[in-house]
């Protein structure tokens, strides 16, 4: 599955490219600016959810290492009244 996704990440990303770069060369005609413009945001929107997967998949074997993540534990105690 995540071979499915690496795939479909190439293939939005390079529509996004692809549509985005027709968008901002058209001419006068604004529907193939709006399809255009529709369409490279469309790849854009699934290549950023593809890639967010990807990088969710390999925090999950191990390939990557999790991000640093802060102990905010101690704000609910202060929060709350108590002392550290």
């Amino acid at each position: 599955m995540t071979k499915l996704i690496a795939i479909l990440n190439v293939i939005a990303w390079s529509g996004f490219w692809a549509f985005g770069y027709l968008a901002l060369s058209a001419e006068t005609s604004t529907g193939q600016m709006t399809t255009a413009a529709i369409l490279a945001a469309l790849g854009a929107a699934i290549g950023v959810w593809a890639y967010f997967q990807l990088v969710r998949h390999s925090e999950r074997t191990g390939y990557a290492k999790k991000p640093n993540r802060a102990d905010r534990s101690h704000l609910e105690q202060e929060f709350q009244g108590e002392t550290v």
